[in-house]
């Protein structure tokens, strides 16, 4: 395992570089804070949706990107491995997303690990996921015990966080499911991280990260960001249940569509910009970007922000 130094101290990355110019650096960031943010663009994951969507959007994702392939209910984890493995064909860092409620029991837990060895995948990320009636196990941890007991072949595993809390989980309960999680991967020798739910409030964000920290929260955090999405397609899939978690997420929570939709023109650096310093301090090792499939204009925010 890495020690906590090292968990949070994402400037391992950044290297030497030099101090942007004014022109790149915002009022609110320092330099280092700039340098930070840019890291965390350059690398981003990319999160994108089994739909018939994603065939136009996929041939906007920069080469070798990481991609974060989501399980939902309607499609089910088999969708989720064969675009994985289409990805890794391609060439692109391709995290599949396994949801603990649609995985059957230990043989078919078993199976999934098989998969991940021999397709030489290195990084997962696990969600309770959306459906209604488990296939077998009831929530993460309960899966992540006997996934880890396998031979799964995988270095780090991702799982969720929620600083805006969740519709239907109180948030103590959402508290112990972290940090059983952490004491997991810490009994198992695997690094984890946790991807924060999608949330557009800096202070929010920054208020309960330090509070986890505070706490004995160690795990390095990916930050869950809203990608450049057009408002009226947003809508017309946030109509549709059971589509991936994220789709879920907004269509349970009013506020965060709320303040999407109200927002004349929306800019993720809105939410990195006043977090850049904090993101720096707190443990921020990178960006998990919900596109929902509107990849090419997220893409074109990215490769903007790179170029300022």
């Amino acid at each position: 395992m890495t020690t906590l130094a090292k968990k949070l101290n994402p400037l391992r990355r950044l290297g030497r570089q030099q101090d942007p110019t004014p022109e790149t650096r915002h009022p609110q960031e320092s330099a280092k804070g700039a340098d930070h943010r840019r890291m965390l663009i350059e690398t981003l994951a990319f999160e994108i949706v089994p739909m018939k969507s994603l065939d136009a959007a996929r041939v906007h994702l920069p080469a070798g990107c990481p991609v974060s392939v989501t399980c939902s209910p309607a499609k089910g984890i088999e969708v989720t491995q064969r675009l994985t493995e289409e990805f890794l064909s391609e060439g692109y860092d391709a995290i599949p997303h396994f949801s603990a409620r649609l995985v059957r029991d230990l043989e078919h837990t078993r199976q999934l690990a098989a998969w991940l060895k021999a397709n030489e995948i290195r990084k997962l990320f696990v969600v309770g996921g959306d459906a209604e009636e488990p296939a077998g196990y009831t929530d993460t941890v309960s899966f992540l015990t006997d996934l880890l007991g396998t031979d799964h072949g995988l270095d780090r595993i991702g799982v969720t966080a929620y600083p805006d809390s969740h519709p239907l989980i109180s948030d103590e309960s959402l508290h112990e499911a972290l940090y059983a999680k952490q004491s997991l991967f810490h009994e198992a020798g695997v690094d984890g991280w946790c991807s924060t739910q999608m949330c557009f409030e800096p202070e929010m964000i920054e208020r309960w990260l330090r509070a986890e920290r505070d706490r004995g929260f160690t795990l390095p955090v990916h930050l869950g960001v809203a990608g450049v999405v057009d408002k009226t397609k947003l809508l017309t899939m946030g109509a549709r249940l059971g589509i991936g978690q994220s789709l879920r997420y907004l269509s349970k929570n009013r506020h965060a569509v709320t303040k999407m939709m109200t927002q004349h023109s929306y800019d993720p650096n809105d939410l990195l910009i006043p977090l850049s310093d904090t993101n720096l301090e707190l443990g921020v090792e990178s960006v998990h970007l919900f596109t929902f499939n509107q990849v090419e204009s997220s893409q074109a925010w990215r490769q903007e922000s790179l170029s300022r």
